[in-house]
């Protein structure tokens, strides 16, 4: 008979989920459980982790199940989000934004033609610090994700509306050359904000 960690791979799935969480119903499908067995493993899970000096830990909010820091960790959460270092953003991931928000709707292939460089972790950074989203579909082949600039974004530079950000010049002879000047405009924009 082959053993099946199933709280193992219950965490695994809850991790992935991330903040939608899973159903019981879900676990049991992707377990290929019945419900009762899926929820005496979650129930095992969720012992698993209110005993133990973990920091997170499995609940039960609304119908679904989601990993979750544990309450009494808060004050040093707060500390960590409010910290200087997690506000600000690195030079690759203030590139990327400023040329998302002169150009979107914008994908991440033409993202990477103006920088030169890969950008899947700098729009992850700015996912993650909601500066930016999905604002639609390409079109063509593979319908590429559209990035565009968030309300988050506005507040962050104390901006009204998309239409503050400083203008770009009118005639300038080579792409790069508007590029760098797009990129200079954002971060003086950004510099003076920042002090």
């Amino acid at each position: 008979m082959e053993i099946v960690n199933w709280k193992g791979i219950a965490e695994s799935l809850l991790f992935a989920a991330g903040d939608e969480g899973l159903s019981l119903k879900q676990i049991a499908h992707v377990l290929e459980v019945e419900e009762n067995q899926a929820r005496e493993i979650m129930d095992s899970l969720m012992e698993d982790y209110n005993t133990g000096s973990r920091g997170i830990t499995a609940v039960e909010l609304a119908g679904t199940f989601q990993l979750v820091t544990k309450k009494e960790f808060s004050p040093y959460l707060k500390k960590l989000v409010e910290s200087p270092s997690a506000a600000s953003l690195s030079q690759a991931a203030l590139e990327t934004l400023a040329i998302i928000a002169y150009r979107q709707p914008i994908t991440r292939t033409e993202i990477e033609e103006i920088r030169g460089v890969k950008t899947e972790r700098p729009l992850h950074t700015l996912s993650a610090k909601a500066l930016i989203k999905e604002v639609g579909r390409a079109d063509g082949t593979g319908r590429a994700y559209l990035y565009g600039t968030t309300k988050e974004f506005l507040d962050y530079f104390g901006l009204k509306s998309i239409e503050e950000l400083p203008p770009l010049p009118d005639k300038i002879s080579e792409e790069e050359d508007s590029l760098q000047e797009e990129a200079d405009l954002f971060f003086e924009k950004f510099q003076e904000l920042d002090s």
